[in-house]
């Protein structure tokens, strides 16, 4: 079974283990002898469980000695009393490696995250004041401490593990809404048992005088996002850069070393600009599902000799590392053809599992009774009711992110940020008025993290009079609730709609990428297991599917479509974009 983080001493020395980590004067110090962090991020829950060790391979094969990780909160804890530590999250997983540990357990950590890591169940208090002190929010940090602290406590270097320091939060100092928060966060991890070096990573703190200077996160590049152009920094200059720190003598974390992919609806949103002005909640700077910080470990090394990698190696400088792993085969693969179609409409029909909500005002996702009374998190959420007249149409800010609309569910536009009105065509009688309300993804710092409610969270007019008594569905994109009750091919699809298609796999699956040509915008689900999102507007046009989630022969693959399909989905062993999806 893979291991992610490791009990065994880099190198192989028996050290004492008296002595944690330490900042004398200008350096740290490690079981009393001299110590310089080389960090590089590698976020567990961002790479398949069977590629943990690969990664750690390649990290010590460039003379990293240190992993960097996060705890995302809202992933081992989805529900209140549901707590997820086992496969794909468990922290007990540790590697042989040899490798050292910083790790940040939040509870907010950022890490480009919806909510930064943070459970939406959260916000389902109107009050709720996140990373503070207000008692909501400390109650249930105390509770998800209880659960995960103990599990971190014996890995500690001084029992014998690996984990050297432990990070309070995420700079907090560029936050700072509650300056007891802090000293919070502090106690409630030594009063579990935490005893090893606390970090902040913080740019507001400064330097301190007489102690060891490290750059705890030096970003090899930017996330990408939707609609936006693929940003990419030059392995030279990164280079020049990360020379430079360690010609001063400084530690160093770099962000990321290996990037990975925010699978399923895990991504944050990017905020820009105040809440005020309205651009919180913008498609366009949703962030792409896999992290694109260019360096280190990319898509590039493919094709080539791996120049960004030896980079790497040669700037950390130590002849003693080991040789990097081999590079994992990748496969083109026949399309998969989509013989299947389910329009949403007819999927709300069939199910059981998809029961309306009636209420009459609008009620926002994480208010919704689904989920045992926990909200919903993430997808889309369907709200209907009944119109006597056409007119105008307006949402004010209260749709977040997106909608379709649609009457007798034939569509008549979208909002979004800056479309904020629509004209509903006259008709006749009593018409339903659908509004398909899609969760973009929550920021994932900033100050407006207590505003992050999706859905409708207020008013929707119709020529000035607010629209009442609607039925909600709540749509999380859990694939179970269209398992069943499939159509052959209509000759004219209706959309909304899911496809299903079939992927054959023979042997050992090869790592490959999905590719939609000819499709708008959705959701794809292999075996089950959400990848994420697709947009035709990029700059994201392909996603990572890893040989470890396909099954040897038949493989299911389903797409929610919202505009058009070309019923047929490539399978090809590069995106060709020069992006970095994933590593190998």
């Amino acid at each position: 079974m893979p291991q992610f983080f490791s009990r065994t001493p880099v190198g192989g020395r028996r050290l004492s283990r008296k002595l944690g980590l330490h900042a004398n004067n200008s350096q740290f110090t490690l079981a009393g002898e001299p110590f310089r962090i080389l960090g590089g991020s590698v976020h567990y829950f961002r790479v398949p469980s069977a590629y943990w060790r690969d990664r750690l391979m390649k990290a010590k094969a460039c003379g990293i000695n240190t992993i960097t990780t996060y705890v995302p909160w809202s992933l081992h804890q989805p529900e209140r009393d549901v707590f997820n530590f086992q496969t794909q999250l468990d922290l007990d997983l540790v590697a042989e490696l040899g490798l050292w540990v910083i790790l940040r357990p939040g509870p907010y950590i950022s890490a480009e995250l919806d909510l930064g890591g943070l459970p939406s169940w959260l916000l389902q208090d109107e009050n709720m004041r996140l990373r503070t002190t207000y008692p909501g929010f400390t109650d249930a940090v105390n509770v998800f401490f209880d659960k995960l602290i103990p599990k971190i406590v014996p890995l500690q270097f001084k029992k014998g593990g690996p984990i050297i320091a432990i990070q309070l939060d995420d700079s907090y100092g560029s936050y700072a809404k509650d300056n007891r928060y802090m000293a919070f966060i502090k106690e409630a991890l030594t009063s579990r048992g935490v005893s090893e070096m606390l970090l902040t990573s913080d740019l507001s703190n400064g330097l301190k005088p007489n102690s060891p200077a490290m750059v705890t996160d030096i970003w090899s590049g930017m996330a990408d996002a939707w609609g936006d152009l693929h940003h990419v920094l030059a392995p030279e200059d990164m280079v020049s850069t990360v020379r430079e720190i360690l010609r001063r003598g400084m530690s160093i974390n770099l962000y990321m070393f290996h990037g990975g992919t925010s699978f399923g609806f895990m991504s944050g949103l990017q905020q820009n600009t105040s809440y005020a002005h309205h651009d919180s909640y913008f498609v366009s700077c949703v962030y792409v599902i896999s992290l694109f910080y260019d360096l280190i470990t990319t898509q590039k090394q493919l094709k080539t000799s791996l120049p960004d990698y030896l980079f790497v190696s040669l700037f950390m400088g130590d002849e003693s590392v080991p040789d990097m792993p081999a590079l994992r085969y990748r496969e083109p693969y026949e399309p998969a053809i989509m013989y299947n179609h389910l329009s949403l409409w007819d999927a709300l029909s069939f199910t059981e599992e998809v029961s309306p909500f009636k209420s009459a005002t609008p009620v926002n996702m994480e208010n919704l009774p689904v989920n045992n009374k926990n909200g919903q998190s993430q997808g889309y959420t369907l709200y209907e009711t009944t119109i006597t007249s056409g007119g105008l149409l307006k949402s004010g800010d209260n749709v977040r992110d997106r909608a379709l609309v649609f009457v007798d569910r034939r569509y008549i536009g979208f909002f979004k940020r800056n479309t904020l009105e629509m004209a509903v065509p006259d008709g006749e009688g009593k018409r339903t008025l659908s509004l398909l309300v899609e969760n973009c993804g929550r920021v994932h710092r900033g100050k407006d993290l207590d505003k992050q409610r999706k859905g409708l969270v207020g008013d929707v007019l119709l020529n000035g009079t607010p629209l009442r008594d609607f039925t909600i569905y709540s749509l999380d994109m859990k694939p179970s609730f269209i398992d069943r009750f499939w159509k052959a091919r209509p000759e004219v699809p209706l959309y909304p709609a899911f496809l299903m298609g079939a992927l054959f796999a023979y042997g050992y699956p090869s790592d490959t990428f999905v590719k939609l040509p000819g499709w708008g915008r959705g959701v794809v689900f292999i075996n089950g297991l959400n990848l994420g999102r697709y947009w035709s507007s990029g700059p994201q046009q392909a996603l990572y599917l890893p040989g470890p989630f396909l099954n040897s022969g038949m493989n299911q693959i389903i797409a929610f479509e919202e505009q058009e399909a070309d019923y047929k989905i490539q399978l090809e062993d590069t995106h060709d974009l020069g992006m970095t999806a994933d590593i190998k």
